[in-house]
């Protein structure tokens, strides 16, 4: 009997959602598992006459944790063509390959065909159109979020596909790599890791009524079949009947394309104060408004996080599986760095960034404007991080409009550095504007 072994460049990741299923590359480095929760009972007593004392212990399993999953996606957004085999949308409209997962973790539970919203009303979380795709958290104020099937098809011989059912996404980090490709880290939950072999049909074509799976049973509703005549690609049956067989919809536009790629190093910062006198003392201890900070950055990173909690029955005598996840506080956090510079102002602009002229890359002001205002609790910076450049395509641009933003911090290298910590928050407590993002296509 032959053995198969399993490759993780053989991997590739589909996302069901809403009765659609998005085909999402991963990079080298995504993990999924899930571990038990058990209970120890020990003994402990004193000596009997015979000076025995027992010492055994039981251990009994109590409950399933919640499925945990990671992965790696590029930042890659695209113009689609509107029509053909796996497109995005019936419009020449802008999307990135990744955004079923920003779709997600901002509250979506529906897809139209076009647009991620929330099923319940309220403004779409996603918004594709001729010039951007537009991301916000309108909708994310939710005790729990959308969820999704996760399928991880692994091997290139006899498949093996795992699902990871009822998904939800609570982490995604951006770094500003200089000399990388813009990359997003994702993190999440899910209820349970299924083994999907035994309910999986690999042919040239869609499944008919009557069509067996590995296991030789006849196929189901909730069964996928990997289509052979399209590089594996995977769908979920939705209807088995004689004549009526259905299937997901696939959405793949752009996978394997290689002009939507961003580079860090074109990425372009822009740090402005809310207010020049944050003290309200009468004197601009920080740069104009209009201007701010113009930082040239070194490196840097964003995360966003919804800070995910599991509710798990505790019953006696069964193994429990999670139940439902909890929202915690949405939190949006990062840091930048840069060269520690001062411009010495002989171009004519004034060498201090409290002047009416525009300042230049300057850390050293950067760092003293904020030592000399200690006296201010909450600070308000709009800070926008346009990665792949100012107006290049394609680019992701991610904007906090009420940003707190820490003193910041020498590094003593080679080169110094200045490297300045934040926390995006909402413009009122109860808001849900610490960020919005948008991707622009090629």
């Amino acid at each position: 009997m032959a053995q198969h072994l399993y490759f993780a460049r053989d991997t590739k990741l589909f996302i069901e959602f809403d009765g659609v299923v998005w085909e999402i590359p991963v990079l080298d480095g995504f993990s999924f598992s899930q571990s038990t929760n058990a209970t120890e009972i020990t003994l402990a007593e004193m000596e009997n006459s015979a000076g025995v004392s027992r010492r055994g212990r039981r251990a009994f399993n109590d409950s399933l944790a919640p499925a945990e999953w990671s992965f790696s996606t590029y930042v890659r957004p695209f113009i689609s063509a509107g029509s053909g085999a796996g497109a995005a949308d019936g419009a020449a409209e802008h999307h990135a390959v990744e955004e079923v997962l920003w779709a997600l973790m901002a509250g979506a539970d529906n897809y139209d065909g076009t647009t991620y919203d929330f099923d319940r009303g309220g403004s779409n979380v996603i918004t594709p159109s001729g010039s951007d795709s537009a991301i916000n958290f309108d909708q994310s104020n939710k005790s729990t979020l959308g969820t999704a099937n996760l399928y991880f098809v692994l091997g290139s011989a006899n498949r093996q596909t795992y699902k990871i059912s009822s998904a939800v996404v609570n982490e995604a980090s951006i770094d500003f790599d200089i000399d990388g490709i813009a990359t997003i880290n994702w993190s999440g939950f899910g209820s349970e890791v299924i083994d999907m072999w035994a309910s999986t049909k690999e042919s040239t074509s869609e499944p008919n009524n009557g069509d067996t799976t590995n296991d030789g049973t006849t196929i189901a509703v909730g069964d996928i079949w990997l289509d052979t005549d399209n590089s594996y690609r995977l769908a979920v049956m939705t209807n088995v009947g004689s004549g009526t067989e259905a299937s997901t919809p696939l959405i793949y536009e752009k996978v394997t394309a290689t002009d939507n790629f961003i580079r860090n190093r074109l990425t372009v910062a822009t740090i402005k104060p809310n207010s020049q006198d944050p003290d309200s003392d009468g004197t601009n201890e920080l740069a104009p408004t209009s201007t701010g900070y113009d930082l040239t950055l070194t490196g840097g990173n964003i995360t966003v996080s919804n800070n995910l909690t599991y509710i798990i029955p505790e019953e006696l005598g069964t193994v429990n599986t999670p139940f439902a996840h909890v929202t915690g506080t949405r939190s949006v956090s990062g840091n930048f760095t840069c060269y520690l510079q001062r411009f010495d102002g002989t171009d004519g602009q004034g060498m201090n960034s409290g002047d009416t002229s525009t300042p230049a890359d300057d850390s050293a002001n950067f760092f003293e404007d904020f030592a000399a205002i200690d006296n201010v609790i909450t600070n308000s910076f709009a800070l926008v991080f346009k990665i792949g450049g100012a107006s290049g395509t394609p680019r992701l641009e991610m904007t906090c409009a009420t940003a707190h933003v820490e003193i910041p911090a020498h590094s003593i290298e080679d080169v110094i550095t200045v490297e300045t910590n934040f926390q995006a928050l909402p413009s009122e407590i109860s808001e849900t504007d610490e960020v919005t993002l948008a991707y622009v296509g090629a």
